[in-house]
């Protein structure tokens, strides 16, 4: 598209200008002018266009009851932790979008799918728009796919990779990264908001109209959100977030939003020397191997997606200054400094002039309020110098009112528990299983102070 038709739209009011402006000459805001690609005008049909040739013809209309339900075919990636987060494997013409630090592990991870894929029998392509083939074959060889098959295009042109797509007809085709793709309709620079947005959208067309899988790989800001437009998570199916510490061994990729499978299912990688391997126990790297008891832990059975898991909170109670510090890593910060007033009001227990220190071990992220009940555990032992029952267990969400509310599956969480070991819970009133659990002692209570009264009992 020439430079002279290039328009540049406001995203306060939707007035456009022809070039860019730092003001918008309709509403007066200052920097909302964001360059895009203009509307057709009389007689030009942009659904004849290439791109949008998926999108022209009109469907008629069907009453919802009339539509067969056919469970959406999957294709299993070869990598078993991978495909748990897609849900069961790799849907066809499915766009997913995946995020990560620099050097976490995208890349490598993606690459040793496809070579699974093309392993298989299945056609695949890998776009590299910020390496080169020779330094995609390199990384090849270090994973120890020396004779991979897997067809490598170096290119960021959209138009190219397009055509290359539909000449060579891949089952799976990985874009790494969206933020380096540019098309020649626009003239800002690749990794602008409209490149992003467009390219993507581009990609995203040809995915449902050509049952190409597409895998993209974005860029993450420096808080942890994917950089480029929001409306890029809103195009694609699946979005994936690597997550966990790049100096330490272990990787997580949690699904943010799936269309076609649960959202926050996780994936546990540990990172070696021939690439990412899926960990069959994920709950191993999340405990801590203490001989013997010691304050200041307990252990959560936390749910992630479909999957209880066994993770160690770790909480230091010390002395403080004049400002007391409240720190969590893995938790939420606003949500401790909630517990501990609860734990002070309703338990008896004060904290006011200590430091409080709370950590989920091995870097996972708990978001959801059954943690409450092991965080105030760990707390109280730490403060008290007394550590918990060897094999002790607890969640449970508790309230501003001292109740110790109920987590989801609280039946799938105990078994986990008693298939790992352990041998005491303490466990919200209605989560406490009819039948007993062989090998597990549970104490069920609806209040925090009965908790600590049960705790001060097995200590």
């Amino acid at each position: 598209m020439a430079k002279d038709k290039t328009v540049f739209t406001c995203s306060a009011c939707g007035g456009t200008s022809p070039r860019w402006l730092g003001k918008c000459p309709a509403c007066g805001a200052w920097n909302t002018l964001v360059e895009s690609v203009p509307e057709a005008g009389p007689g030009k049909n942009r659904l004849s266009t290439p791109q949008y040739s998926g999108l022209a013809q009109a469907q008629a209309v069907t009453p919802l009851a009339a539509i067969e339900a056919a469970d959406v075919a999957r294709t299993a990636s070869g990598i078993e932790e991978l495909d748990r987060v897609l849900g069961g494997g790799i849907v066809e013409g499915g766009v997913v979008l995946i995020g990560g630090d620099p050097g976490i592990g995208k890349s490598t991870l993606l690459l040793q799918a496809l070579d699974a894929l093309q392993r298989m029998g299945l056609p695949t392509l890998y776009v590299t728009g910020e390496e080169s083939g020779a330094q995609v074959a390199l990384r090849s060889r270090r994973l120890g796919l020396d004779h991979s098959q897997v067809n490598v295009l170096a290119e960021i042109q959209l138009e190219k990779i397009l055509a290359t797509v539909e000449a060579t007809q891949p089952a799976v085709a990985v874009i790494d990264s969206i933020q380096t793709v540019y098309s020649d309709q626009l003239t800002s620079a690749p990794g602008s908001v409209a490149q992003v947005r467009e390219c993507a959208a581009h990609l995203t067309r040809a995915a449902k109209s050509t049952g190409v899988a597409m895998v993209l790989v974005g860029h993450v800001t420096k808080e942890g959100a994917l950089a480029g437009p929001r409306v890029l998570e809103h195009m694609v199916d699946t979005v994936l977030y690597f997550e966990g510490d790049t100096h330490s061994s272990f990787r997580l990729v949690r699904a943010i939003k799936n269309r076609f499978g649960a959202v926050n299912e996780i994936g546990v990688f540990a990172m070696t020397e021939k690439g990412l391997k899926g960990v069959a126990n994920p709950s191993a790297i999340f405990l801590s191997q203490h001989s013997e008891p010691v304050p200041g832990s307990c252990v959560l059975v936390t749910l992630e997606g479909t999957r209880p898991m066994l993770v160690e909170i770790q909480a230091l109670v010390d002395e403080g200054g004049p400002s007391p510090r409240r720190l969590s890593v893995g938790l939420d910060r606003d949500r401790l400094a909630m517990l501990l007033a609860v734990l002070h009001r309703h338990a008896g227990v004060a904290c006011m002039d200590q430091d409080v220190f709370v950590n989920a071990v091995g870097g996972v992220r708990i978001s959801e309020p059954a943690a409450d009940l092991a965080v105030m555990l760990a707390i109280t032992s730490s403060l008290r110098g007394k550590p918990l029952p060897k094999g002790f267990i607890a969640f449970g969400e508790v309230g501003l009112a001292g109740e110790v509310r109920p987590a989801p599956r609280g039946q799938e969480r105990l078994k986990e528990a008693a298939k790992l070991g352990f041998t005491v819970a303490v466990v919200p009133k209605a989560n406490a299983p009819k039948k007993p659990i062989e090998g597990l002692s549970i104490h069920a209570v609806e209040r925090v102070e009965e908790a600590m009264e049960i705790v001060r009992g097995l200590t």
